[in-house]
């Protein structure tokens, strides 16, 4: 490579294309970001306010849902969800041993007893293995916590199918996937209680930590709207143990105001890469797992998965100016804290689909600030790669 074409090289690889890009969404957003701010601060009320309200009714008309219930974090969402619908201590819980610990640290949390099934060549939790272990009545399970993994939209008819057939209640964990469907229906649509995140990272991320509970139901709202609130029904009127677990104004201001707007257009473009990776790459040790039957995803993360030395594949893409993440290396049924609970991991070979998944997963960049050319160079990187 002569000098002029290696300086160009350099140039182009020192700027990283990242997993996600919060500087380029603060200086697209800055001054919708900066009139939040002000608007917040000018009203002299930070908790709980009109700015709060106002972002619940906005996201319960995006969703389609007649209630959201702001709070501080998709852990507390999934708490309070799982509360709202009446948990006990020593409930069984079915879910997945492939997503963020969040997920089944709610259901320790409440008392619950976490239960796992494989995935399948998706990612996301296999139905069939879940029917399978719900038809086993001698350990009755109450709660089914399905998880639309990586911006995947697992089979709504089919979820609702199995809360009918085996009366179990479904709290879907939507935190990867605001905006998705499933022929036609939106993610949330088989649950009573839905729990979704609106962490940094998230397709509608906060400036800090934030979630929210969405319901049809009323009764329910208003049970979560107390839990959030230390319990209370009014002012120093604690009718229940609650949290505290408030989303601020702050946060829903910024949310209100500029990510919501904006996500519809950012998910379309997320889409767009995806596409341009699906199409692009062509390293034959490279695959990108199949999505869901019907699903519409909105590509929260673009997965894939390699064949050979994974931290080489990293290392050689890293050299080309790309990031990369992995999502989840350790399955929540083999992580030490389980035992603090009580219970038992589980043994190598348990979940093997899974376990495929958490050695072999890499995470390309994928998030709506990506150009054209971001896109090439990481498709370029992969396919240029040589075990």
């Amino acid at each position: 490579m002569n000098e002029v074409l290696h300086e160009r090289f350099v140039a182009m690889t020192d700027k990283t294309i990242q997993l996600a890009d919060f500087r380029a969404a603060w200086d697209q957003n800055r001054a919708g970001y900066l009139e939040a701010v002000e608007r917040v601060g000018k009203s002299g009320w930070l908790i709980l306010g009109q700015e709060v309200e106002a972002f619940e009714r906005d996201l319960s008309s995006f969703w389609g849902l007649r209630h959201a219930v702001g709070v501080a974090n998709g852990l507390d969402a999934l708490e309070i969800a799982f509360r709202c619908l009446g948990v006990t201590a020593g409930d069984r819980f079915l879910t997945t041993p492939l997503s963020a610990f969040a997920t089944t640290l709610a259901v320790l949390r409440v008392g619950g007893i976490p239960e796992f099934v494989d995935v399948d060549e998706s990612g996301l939790i296999d139905l069939k293995l879940a029917r399978a272990r719900l038809e086993d009545t001698t350990r009755p399970v109450r709660f089914f916590v399905p998880v639309h993994l990586y911006g995947q939209a697992l089979p709504i008819v089919e979820l609702e199918q199995i809360a009918r057939d085996f009366g179990v209640e479904v709290v879907e964990d939507c935190a990867q996937a605001i905006g998705a469907m499933s022929d036609g229906k939106p993610v949330g649509s088989a649950s009573r209680c839905v729990a979704t995140s609106f962490y940094p990272t998230k397709n509608l991320g906060a400036f800090g930590d934030g979630g929210a509970l969405l319901t049809n139901d009323e009764g329910l709202s208003q049970l979560a709207r107390s839990l959030r609130d230390y319990g209370q029904t009014d002012k120093y009127v604690h009718t229940t143990l609650g949290l505290n677990s408030r989303l601020d104004e702050l946060q829903a201001a910024l949310l209100r105001s500029v990510q919501l707007p904006a996500l519809a257009a950012q998910t379309e473009r997320r889409r767009v890469i995806a596409g341009r990776y699906r199409d692009g790459l062509r390293n034959g040790r490279l695959t990108v797992p199949a999505a869901p039957r019907g699903s519409a995803s909105v590509w929260h993360l673009f997965p894939v998965i390699v064949d050979g030395e994974r931290e080489a594949f990293r290392a050689h893409l890293k050299a080309h100016g790309v990031a990369t993440g992995l999502h989840y290396p350790l399955l929540i049924s083999a992580q030490l804290a389980l035992r603090e609970a009580g219970h038992t991991l589980s043994p190598k070979g348990t979940f093997p689909i899974a376990e495929r998944f958490a050695d072999h997963e890499v995470s390309l960049p994928i998030h709506p600030f990506m150009t054209d050319e971001d896109c090439g160079r990481v498709v370029d990187a992969c396919n240029s790669w040589r075990p």
